[in-house]
Formats: structure tokens, C-alpha cells, sequence
């Protein structure tokens, strides 16, 4: 079998596995699960056997007409090179993984056949964008993808977060597909195809006339989709939906769409240094900002979303220096490490006898409950703070490497400014990611929360799979940084001394006066009043309950779920906490700014429509109801009256006869 037709069976056997599931979810639910699980265990294997074939050599092209257009064509089109062979391979383990995982994680749920279909439906569109040739198909995956996150994420449709949520995702991605569509047509217009090998072969000869406005519209876009500044407020939302969705949304599909789009097109984006600076100050804004708000979150999975956002923030900062090596190298550890995560943290969900959210503050006595959690978890979070040895060190020290690299002014390819941007960002982003990844770890598995209920031992098969993506979380990085290089443009990813030292010793700083602010806080909650608030009816859980709505965190309704006030995070953010926990209040800025606005021009519309349009639609339908009305008192059935009218009729035109002689 030939190299394209595995390519083409990788996309298409977890599509197929959504349609059978689709159909046979009611009528033969037996076959559910197989079908949720197999096609992807199916394109991991050929995705696989593609990537050894494709070995980091040439690129495998192959295309087809899909029909005629009369100016620029559409093809069926593959571009597998070394970025798309191995994300391939990262999509089918992390879906496969996630089919595996909700198999026992939602064993209840009586909309599992449609949840699993439509996971498969997702990976699907991932891989298309991930083998596309041709950015008109690109943009179809682009699309479905969107749509199948509206409904994951609005799973729980019964609860009003999940509903918002859903539609607060759709809306601000299609916020940004809207430039980011209009960018794609100029890019084609000028490129006169929309075949990527044209494309970039059409940036390469000069051809393309406006690659500023291009890359600033299609970044957009991209900043939807991956969630940077200013248009990450979805994402944190988002984990109403179901752990899994959120555990391959961050991993490997949605969010990863944007950085390896620009991967893609990256000479386009370098051919301005104008859009290669907006790109470093969206990544730099999105890293820092994005690390202080999961440092004052409560919710385990808030804090997971917002470290998504900042180390997408990394790879988009190794983008805007011009080194899409490191950032896909990151796109690929931070995978692994994040999907454990999730996946993790679904596992505390379940035993802190909550449905999809989790407050740290409520936890406690869950390390002897669930170590298999506990262990893992802790290999993900030391690999996130980028501790060596774990994979985040050696992925994210690329990334540091990268800016340091230009702010030598050793490359043409980015200005020195992005450079200084991004090292200066990266830097802080470490210290911030290494402290929030160190409170959760205490809050989560040493809190002094009230204890929940023990909900008896995880399914198998959500055991497994923590295991199972421990081994990349742990060993990906050493690996690849020594192999990987050819994959890629051959550009080396071995970390720089100096960078190692100074992001492995602000992480190490972050993580040491994170555990010392929670060794205070916790020596001081056991002297004060306020420290026996989960312990004694009389607390006042009223005042924690409003202040975790003012905060958009989850609320409390009763003493038994009173947080544990040791919290770290308020200690070492101070006056920050507060509107951190906010997330800064985007939201607040953009309702007021964008929906407000909306609403009122909404308002007005209908106001005239209905007083004014339906005023005029009104009166043409009462004139001729009026007349109607007169002529039908005419008609009253009586002869009498008929002859009456007859003979006054008779006596009128008489005499109007009369007058007309006389006069003439």
C-alpha cells in the first residue's frame, strides 16, 4: 500500500468510525465503543507507518481536482513533511487515548454514542488540517472543528455554564475565522492558487504582494483558534464540557490548529517584520497574562486552560523568532504532558464527587485515594514547570534558546526585537508556570479542604492511559531534541547553557517561595477563625460563595464544601488575586466594548421593525378590513331595505336628471 493511500485511510477511518457510531448509537449500542476506540488505535498505527515512510525526508505530495472553479483551483491535495508526519502521530495517540479514557469516565452518560462519534469527528478534522495540501480543504477541518467544540464543550447541555460556554467558543473562533477566511482568499489571489507548495513558493519568488495585511488577517484567526490574547476568553470557559474534550481540545486538536498553521506558512509571516513583532507581543502578553491568572484560579481544570494558553503562548514566541523546529517540538511534548493532565485531573473530578469542575480548596486525603493519579500528575506538572529531565525542560529550553539566539542577532530571519521579547516573556512565564504548577500540586493532593466521599476505585482503563502518556510526559523531550532536528529544518534543539540555567533557576525560585507562601498561609489559617471556616457550621459561607461568583469561580452552597483559605496563590499575587481570578476582566471589557453594543443595535432593530415596519404592515391590512366592514352593513338580508334603497336610488338619479335638463 502505498505511502498517500495510508494518508489518506488516516483522516478517513476515524470520519467513517463517526458515522457508523452516528447511526448504529441507538440501534446496536454494543458496537459503541469498539467504534469509538478502533479507528483511532487504527490511524495511530498508519499515521505511524506514514511517519517512518515519510522518515523526515522529502515532503510526499500527491493531488487531485476536486472541481473546476474557473479562476483559482481547489485541490484534494497532501503535503506530508517531517512538522506534518509526527503532529499526525501526536493527534491518533492523544484521541486514542481520550476514546480509551471516556469509555470508563463516561460508562453512565446516556449521550456517550453521539460524544464519541463527535470526538471522532474531531480527530478527523485534525488530521485533514494536519495533511492538507491545499488551505481551501485545510479550512474545511478548520470549520468542523469549530462546530464539533460547540457541542462537546455544551455536553452538559442541562447547566446554563455549559451552554454559554458552547456558544461563547463558537463565537469568539468565528470571530476570528472571519479575517482569518478573507485573508486566505487575498493570500490566494495573490499566490494564484491555494495549494501550499505554491503558496510558499510564491512568497519565496516575491510574488505576494501584501504580506502584512495577509499574515496580520490570518493571524487572527489564529488567534481564535489557539487561543492567544485577545481572543483567549473562550478557552477557560470551555471546561464546562467533559474532562476528556477538554484533555484532546488542549493536547492535540483545536488549540494546536493555529501554531501549526502559522508553522505551515511561516515564510509568508517572515516576509513581514511588521506581523513577526505582533506576533511576539501577542505571544509575550498571552504567556505572562495567562500564568497569572491560573496562579489565582481555584478550579483544577481553570488552571490547566490557562497554562494551555501560556504555553501556546511559547510556541507562537518560537514562531514569531522564526524557529517553527522548536515550537513544533513544543506543540509535541506540551501534548503529552498536558493530555496527562486532564486526564489526571478527571480522575480527582470523580473522586472529589463533583461532575466536571473541581476546586482545589475543597480537596483533601486525595494523594492515598488515587496515587495512581498522584504519581502521574506529578510527572505532568514537573514537566510543565520544565523541571530536567521531563520533556517540558527540553521543549521549552528550545524555545528560550531560539529568542536568545536572535537576540544575538545570529539570524535574518526575525527581528531583534521579537527576540528580546519573547526571552524576556518566556522567562518571567517560567517562573509564574513553575509557581501555579506547584500550588496545584499542594492544593490538590496536601489541601485542607473537607474531605469528599470515597467513590470507590477509577475504571481500568482511565488508569491505563495515565500510565501510558506518563512515558512521553517523562522521556519525549530527552529523546527528541537529538532526533527531531531532521525532522524539521534541521536546526538544532539542544539547550543552551545559559538559558537552562536561568529558566531552570526562576522555576525553581517560582516553586520554592510557592511552597513557602503555602507554608505560611497554612501556619496562619490554623491560628485564625477564619482557618476553622470548613470546620464549623458557623462559618460564613454566604461571604465565600459571593466572592467566588465576583471571581467566576465555582460557588459553594453549603459549609461541607467551604475552601481551605491556605491558598498560596493570594499571599504571593496580593492585589493582583482579584482581578487575575478574573482573568484581568476581559470578559467585563468585551461585554461592554462588543455585546452591549450589539444588544442595543439589537434592541433598535426590533423596536423599529415592530413599531414602525409592522405599524405600515398593519394599516395596509385594517384599510381594506374597514371597507369590508362598511359594505358588508349594507348587506342585511332584507328585501324591505333593498326596496327602499332601490327607490331612494331611483329618486335620486331622477332628480340629478332633472337638474342636468334644467341647467342645459
Amino acid at each position: 500500500m502505498t505511502t498517500t493511500t495510508l494518508a489518506v485511510l488516516v483522516p478517513l477511518l476515524p470520519f467513517l468510525g463517526a458515522a457508523a457510531g452516528l447511526l448504529l448509537g441507538r440501534t446496536a449500542p454494543g458496537f459503541v465503543r469498539p467504534l469509538a476506540v478502533l479507528p483511532p488505535l487504527a490511524s495511530l498505527v498508519l499515521a505511524a507507518l506514514v511517519a517512518v515512510r515519510q522518515g523526515g525526508d522529502a515532503a510526499v505530495d500527491a493531488r487531485t481536482e476536486l472541481t473546476p472553479t474557473g479562476s483559482v483551483p481547489i485541490e484534494l491535495a497532501l503535503h506530508i513533511d517531517g512538522f506534518a508526519a509526527l503532529v499526525a502521530v501526536l493527534v491518533a495517540f492523544v484521541a486514542a487515548c481520550v476514546q480509551l479514557y471516556s469509555t470508563g469516565y463516561l460508562r453512565d452518560d446516556p449521550r456517550y454514542p453521539s460524544y464519541a462519534a463527535l470526538v471522532s469527528l474531531f480527530t478527523s478534522a485534525m488530521l485533514l488540517v494536519v495533511y492538507s495540501g491545499d488551505l481551501m480543504v485545510l479550512l474545511v477541518g478548520w470549520e468542523v472543528m469549530g462546530i464539533c467544540s460547540y457541542f462537546l464543550v455544551g455536553h452538559y447541555w442541562e447547566t446554563p455554564e455549559a451552554r454559554a460556554a458552547s456558544l461563547k467558543a463558537f463565537l469568539v473562533t468565528k470571530l476570528g475565522d472571519v479575517p482569518f477566511l478573507i485573508g486566505l482568499f487575498a493570500l490566494a489571489a495573490d499566490a494564484g492558487s491555494f495549494r501550499l507548495t505554491r503558496v510558499l513558493g510564491a512568497v519565496a519568488s516575491g510574488a505576494v504582494d501584501h504580506p502584512t495585511p495577509i499574515a496580520l488577517l490570518l493571524l487572527a484567526g489564529v488567534a481564535g483558534k489557539s487561543a492567544q490574547f485577545p481572543l483567549h476568553t473562550w478557552l477557560p470557559d470551555a471546561m464546562a464540557g467533559p474532562t476528556p474534550v477538554s484533555a484532546l481540545i488542549h493536547a492535540a486538536t483545536m488549540v494546536a490548529a493555529g501554531v501549526y498553521f502559522i508553522a505551515r506558512l511561516l515564510p509568508l509571516f517572515q516576509a513581514s517584520r511588521a506581523a513577526m513583532v505582533v506576533l511576539a507581543v501577542m505571544a509575550a502578553v498571552t504567556m505572562a497574562g495567562s500564568a497569572l491568572a491560573a496562579l489565582a484560579q481555584d478550579d483544577i481544570k481553570r488552571v490547566l486552560a490557562y497554562s494551555t494558553v501560556g504555553q501556546l503562548g511559547y510556541m507562537t514566541g518560537a514562531l514569531a523568532v522564526g524557529d517553527r523546529g522548536a515550537a513544533v517540538f513544543h506543540l509535541l511534548a506540551h501534548g503529552a504532558f498536558k493530555a496527562l493532565l486532564f486526564l489526571a485531573a478527571g480522575v480527582i473530578i470523580h473522586a472529589a464527587g463533583t461532575n466536571s469542575l473541581a476546586a482545589m480548596s475543597r480537596m483533601h486525603g486525595l494523594r492515598d485515594r488515587i496515587p495512581d493519579a498522584y504519581w502521574t500528575m506529578t510527572v505532568a506538572l514537573l514537566a510543565l514547570a520544565a523541571i530536567p529531565p521531563f520533556s517540558g525542560f527540553f521543549s521549552k529550553e528550545s524555545v528560550l534558546g531560539a529568542a536568545e539566539h536572535v537576540t544575538a542577532g545570529h539570524t535574518e530571519h526575525a527581528p531583534g526585537a521579537a527576540g528580546w521579547i519573547v526571552l524576556a516573556a518566556g522567562l518571567l512565564t517560567a517562573l509564574l508556570t513553575a509557581a501555579y504548577a506547584t500550588r496545584l500540586w499542594l492544593l490538590a493532593f496536601r489541601g485542607r479542604g473537607a474531605e469528599a466521599p470515597d467513590h470507590g476505585r477509577q475504571p481500568l482503563t482511565m488508569t491505563v492511559v495515565l500510565w501510558v502518556l506518563a512515558v512521553p510526559s517523562l522521556a519525549l523531550g530527552g529523546l527528541g531534541y537529538r532526533s527531531l532536528p531532521g525532522w524539521f529544518d534541521g536546526r538544532d534543539l539542544t539547550p543552551t547553557l545559559l538559558t537552562s540555567i536561568l529558566g531552570t533557576g526562576l522555576a525553581v525560585v517560582g516553586g520554592l517561595l510557592t511552597y513557602g507562601a503555602w507554608q505560611r498561609t497554612t501556619a496562619l489559617a490554623a491560628r485564625t477563625p477564619l482557618g476553622a471556616v470548613a470546620a464549623h457550621p458557623e462559618g460564613d459561607a454566604g461571604l465565600v460563595e459571593a466572592e467566588a461568583i465576583a471571581t467566576h469561580q465555582p460557588a459553594y452552597g453549603d459549609i461541607a464544601h467551604a475552601p481551605d483559605p491556605a491558598d498560596p496563590g493570594r499571599l504571593l499575587l496580593g492585589p493582583l488575586h482579584r482581578p487575575a481570578a478574573a482573568g484581568f476582566h476581559l470578559d467585563a471589557v468585551y461585554t461592554a466594548l462588543f455585546v452591549r453594543p450589539v444588544q442595543a443595535g439589537a434592541s433598535l432593530v426590533r423596536f423599529l421593525d415592530r413599531e414602525v415596519v409592522d405599524t405600515y404592515v398593519r394599516a395596509a391590512a385594517a384599510l381594506p378590513r374597514l371597507l369590508g366592514a362598511a359594505v358588508r352593513r349594507t348587506q342585511t338580508g332584507n328585501v324591505q331595505t333593498y326596496v327602499s334603497a332601490l327607490l331612494a336610488g331611483t329618486v335620486v338619479l331622477a332628480v340629478a336628471v332633472l337638474l342636468v335638463a334644467t341647467g342645459a
